[in-house]
């Protein structure tokens, strides 16, 4: 009797960039895709607030063990309200102060933007998922707890005064940021600055990492079977890792050497990497630099650490053996 051939799926790897709703948590998106794919294995490369929209990569199967290698900063499009402050910073907190605001040329506002590019400190929001003494500083804040956080060191690479409306008292934003910035606690400070408070009104992200708005697709309905020409298309990693110098694999030898966990010899030293002309590569500090591994056939084989200029060694292995 011939026993039935025991079919194997290929398991889902790679990117899907979602346009997330207002309303959803990031994690609320995680759990959607969970049940389109059928997977458990499914995480988000950065948090977007319930009422923000936009870019929110999300890594599928192995993807996951990626996501710390990703790198670039982030893009926003967003409203600043003059004249109102709340507790959370956005439209979403309890109103704690209401006043005017100052008759204000757009000149003089895009001036006093200028405290805020570059690299500056800045103070996270009480409501924010900051550790405190070991629990999250808005957990403290609901129960109504007064504490105070520590500025942290960010960097603001660009922020472009789009409109001011002197009538409404709001100002339209883009910022381009590195990761950890509070957009609440620019608005925030920004009113300040002014001298009215203020809070943030609206946010979209436009970009994380190396993911774009025309990389994002709408977040499937919920379904606990989702066909498969109607999921989101996975995107390949590699394209969101053109940082990482790379090396290909190109012997049996070396596949088996990195399956089990072993370290490969550059056969060429250096010059066996491939740069990119996103890659920011110092040959004279190569030690530790992370690197990019393919098999023969071009499909991502893992994440390594070059050792003195001539040994990669094994850091994240997919497919591994022994």
């Amino acid at each position: 009797m011939i026993k039935p051939t025991k079919l194997i799926l290929k398991k889902p790897f790679g990117f899907v960039v979602i346009d997330k709703p207002m309303g959803l948590t990031s994690h609320d998106c995680v759990n959607r895709l969970r049940k389109v794919y059928g997977i458990k294995k499914i995480g988000h490369g950065g948090t977007l607030d319930p009422s923000v929209t936009g870019v929110l990569p999300i890594a599928v199967g192995n993807a996951t063990r990626l996501i710390s290698y990703l790198k670039g900063s982030k893009a926003y499009k967003g409203i600043i309200k003059l004249g109102i402050s709340t507790n959370t910073d956005d439209m979403q907190g309890e109103i704690t102060k209401s006043m005017s605001w100052p008759n204000i040329s757009i000149h003089k506002l895009n001036n006093l933007l200028d405290n805020f590019r570059g690299e500056i400190l800045q103070k996270p929001p009480i409501f924010s998922s900051v550790h405190v003494k070991g629990e999250r500083a808005y957990k403290k804040a609901r129960r109504g707890e007064k504490f105070d956080l520590a500025p942290k060191k960010i960097t603001i690479n660009k922020l472009n005064l789009i409109s001011w409306s002197q009538t409404q008292g709001e100002l339209e934003i883009h910022i381009d940021c590195s990761s950890g910035t509070y957009i609440r606690s620019m608005a925030r400070d920004i009113g300040n600055k002014v001298g009215c408070g203020a809070y943030l009104k609206k946010l979209r992200r436009i970009k994380a990492y190396s993911f774009q708005e025309n990389d994002s697709v709408q977040l499937p309905e919920k379904a606990e079977f989702y066909p498969d020409n109607k999921k989101p298309r996975i995107l390949n990693p590699k394209f969101f890792l053109k940082h990482l110098p790379s090396f290909q694999l190109s012997t049996e030898e070396e596949i088996l050497s990195w399956r089990t966990g072993k370290s490969v010899n550059l056969k060429e030293g250096l010059h066996s990497l491939k740069l990119t002309f996103e890659t920011e590569f110092n040959y004279d500090d190569s030690e530790n630099q992370n690197i990019l591994v393919f098999d023969k056939n071009n499909k991502i084989a893992g994440i390594a650490i070059l050792h003195e200029s001539k040994i990669i060694k094994p850091k994240v292995v997919f497919n591994a053996i022994g």
